[in-house]
C-alpha cells in the first residue's frame, strides 16, 4: 500500500509552522559545511515584490548565496530583443563567477532566460534545447568538470504555467538524460510545480531521477508557501540536503527565494576521468568564448504555440491556491 502523499494545504500550514527555524545563510554554514555549492533562482526579471526594477539587487543576493554553480531563470528580457538584465562584469568582480557561453551572439544572457554561472572549472559541453508546450521555454545542458573534481552535468530549466505543457517538458528532459553518456545530473530550475503527490507532473522525472527530495517552499518570497524552486539529482547520495536562502534582501530582490544544497565531490561517483581531452574544454581562466553546438538526437520539437489566454488562467489558479491556504489559516478552523 502506498503512502499518501501531503495534500498541497497541510504542506503549505507546515511550511508555516517551520519558518521560524530560518537556515542559516551560506557565510554561517561555511565553518560546517563542505562541497560544492550549487543554487538555483527565479530573479523574476530583476523586478521585487516591491514593483521596483533593481539588477543591482539581485546581484548582491547571488554574491550573498556564495555558491559554485547557479542556475537563474528569467535573467533576460522575455519579448524583443530578449537582451541580459544583469551586470556580468559586476558579478565575475565581486564572485568570480561567469555565464557558460552559448552560442548564439544576442544580447540575452541565456537560453529563454536560463543562465549558469560558474566559479571555476571546465566547460565540456553545452547545449540549448527548446522546451514543448504553449509557451515559449528553453532548457541549459551543460557538462562541467569543476575544480574541486566534481564532474557534473547541469539541466537548467524553465518549466511552463500549465501542467500538460509541464509533464511534456518533464518527458523531454528524460529523453535529453537518455540520449546522452551518463553523467552524475543536477536538474536545478523553477520547475512551476504547486501539487504534490499522484496530480504532480514532476512525476515524469521518476525514472530518470528515482527519488525526488522533500519539497522546500520558495514562493512568494515574502511568506514561502510553494516549493516550484526545485535541486534534483540523478545520484540522491550525492547532494545534501536542499535549503532556501532567506535573508532579508532575498525577501524584496524578487518573488521567488534562491535555494541552495551541497555535491560532495569526494564521492567515487563524482570522480574526473583519470584522462581528458581538453582541446574543445572551455576554461574559467582562459575567457575563450563560445562553443560549437551538436544537435542533440531528440524529435523535434515543432512550431512554437502561443495562448496567452491559458496561460494566464495557469497563473491566476497559482495565486488563488496561495490566497485560498492564507484564508484557511486567518480564519481558523470551522466548528
Amino acid at each position: 500500500m502506498h503512502k499518501k502523499s501531503p495534500s498541497l494545504p497541510a504542506s503549505i500550514i507546515s511550511s508555516l509552522r517551520q519558518r521560524r527555524s530560518r537556515p542559516k545563510t551560506a557565510s554561517e554554514r561555511a565553518a560546517g559545511s563542505s562541497g560544492t555549492l550549487v543554487a538555483s533562482y527565479n530573479v523574476h526579471k530583476c523586478v521585487g515584490v516591491d514593483g521596483r526594477f533593481d539588477p543591482e539587487r539581485i546581484a548582491r543576493v547571488i554574491a550573498e548565496i556564495g555558491a559554485d554553480v547557479v542556475a537563474l531563470q528569467e535573467a533576460d528580457k522575455r519579448f524583443g530583443e530578449r537582451h541580459g538584465l544583469l551586470d556580468l562584469a559586476w558579478l565575475e568582480q565581486e564572485t568570480g563567477l561567469l555565464p557558460v557561453p552559448l552560442g548564439n551572439a544576442t544580447r540575452a544572457h541565456g537560453w529563454h532566460g536560463n543562465v549558469v554561472l560558474f566559479r571555476r572549472g571546465v566547460v565540456r559541453d553545452v547545449h540549448q534545447v527548446t522546451l514543448p508546450g504553449l509557451e515559449p521555454r528553453g532548457a541549459l545542458v551543460v557538462d562541467l568538470d569543476l575544480e574541486d573534481g566534481a564532474a557534473l552535468r547541469i539541466v537548467a530549466a524553465h518549466l511552463g504555467l500549465l501542467r500538460r505543457s509541464r509533464s511534456q517538458q518533464a518527458r523531454r528532459l528524460i529523453e535529453i538524460m537518455q540520449s546522452r553518456e551518463e553523467r552524475p545530473t543536477l536538474l536545478l530550475g523553477d520547475l512551476n510545480e504547486w501539487r504534490l503527490g499522484e496530480r504532480s507532473s514532476l512525476n515524469e522525472l521518476v525514472p530518470a531521477f528515482h527519488t525526488l527530495p522533500v519539497p522546500v517552499p520558495s514562493f512568494p518570497s515574502g511568506l514561502p508557501l510553494l516549493a516550484l524552486d526545485r535541486i534534483i539529482a540523478n545520484r540522491p547520495e550525492i547532494l545534501s540536503d536542499v535549503e532556501v536562502h532567506d535573508t532579508p534582501l532575498a525577501r524584496t530582490a524578487s518573488d521567488h527565494l534562491p535555494i541552495k544544497a551541497y555535491v560532495d565531490p569526494s564521492l567515487p561517483a563524482l570522480s574526473l576521468p583519470a584522462a581528458q581531452d581538453t582541446d574543445a574544454a572551455i576554461h574559467h581562466a582562459a575567457g575563450q568564448d563560445g562553443l560549437s553546438e551538436r544537435p542533440l538526437p531528440l524529435p523535434a520539437a515543432g512550431p512554437e504555440q502561443r495562448n496567452g489566454e491559458l496561460v494566464r488562467q495557469a497563473g491566476a489558479r497559482l495565486k488563488r491556491a496561495v490566497s485560498r491556504t492564507l484564508g484557511r489559516r486567518q480564519s481558523g478552523p470551522r466548528s
